[in-house]
């Protein structure tokens, strides 16, 4: 079961997108292809590419990688629309700005950064194959604020074909292709690339395992994520019938008793409840 949904599997999965992108290579064509830019080489942060996230409480994969100039980048593949997109780049954004603060940099040295999400799906709803973010002056549009950040949203769903180079169109067509699809010949020489990366990937038994590891430790964060929901819908139970209880009149000790806790909670669960009411 594992090894043919790992056969299966496209760019836009997380996992399979990070085994790509770990690929200096394919890590430095995507930043050039989005930005418009040439760069002479990345350094792709293998270490950070599967991290614990105190926001998502679990697996992270991501994308970090830095230029010869010291330019940051944090890229993340979006199949699904999440709640404050924007905050999220906020957030990977500080993380980044961060690491280098706390390793001794003033703040003029802070390079640029730019966090880039490409999106199975359409962030804005304006039918763009691209949203770029840069700080800009209210009252003068042309006065930049020169902080270095800027924010990238790719969309799949893109309908504005000739505003954009035709080689990041045919990248994100063949993001939002299904598995068949994204065989096919695009006629991209980059896409080649990333196919002929998917392929040896698909072909590596360590891969493969690597795979099922990062499988494993999804389910047992999943899992755990359900418990800790029912572990706090018991006790937000619990809590609101010790406030009944505790309003009719019964004894602490007896509420405790009912409720299997020490009395020191039910003290603080009827605090903390009355504080609220108030």
């Amino acid at each position: 079961m594992a090894e043919r949904k790992f056969q299966d599997l496209t760019i836009k999965n997380n996992f399979m997108f990070g085994a790509v992108m770990a690929e200096p290579k394919n890590c430095k064509g995507i930043i050039e292809l989005v930005l418009g830019i040439e760069i002479d080489h990345v350094e792709v942060s293998k270490e950070k590419s599967m991290a614990y996230h105190p926001e998502y409480k679990g697996v992270r994969l991501d994308v970090y990688a830095k230029d010869e100039n010291n330019t940051r980048y944090n890229i993340e593949m979006q199949v699904a629309k999440k709640p404050a997109l924007g905050r999220r780049t906020r957030y990977y954004q500080s993380q980044m700005d961060m690491e280098l603060l706390l390793s001794g940099q003033e703040y003029k040295e802070l390079p640029n950064s730019y966090v880039i999400f490409i999106c199975d799906f359409d962030p804005f709803g304006k039918r763009k194959y691209c949203y770029t973010f840069q700080p800009k002056c209210k009252e003068d549009p042309e006065v930049d604020l020169e902080d270095g950040r800027c924010c990238v949203f790719l969309s799949t769903y893109g309908e504005n074909e000739d505003e954009v180079p035709r080689e990041l169109v045919n990248f994100l067509k063949f993001v939002k292709a299904n598995q068949e699809e994204s065989q096919k010949d695009f006629q991209d020489y980059f896409v080649k690339q990333l196919q002929d990366s998917i392929r040896w990937i698909k072909s590596s038994r360590e891969m493969e395992e690597r795979f099922m590891i990062f499988e494993e430790m999804m389910k047992d964060e999943r899992e755990a994520g359900k418990q800790e929901g029912r572990r706090e819908g018991k006790q937000e139970t619990q809590q609101n019938t010790a406030l009944n209880m505790h309003q009719k009149g019964y004894p602490d000790e007896a509420i405790a008793e009912v409720l299997e806790v020490d009395v020191e909670t039910v003290l603080e669960w009827i605090s903390e409840s009355e504080s609220a009411t108030k």
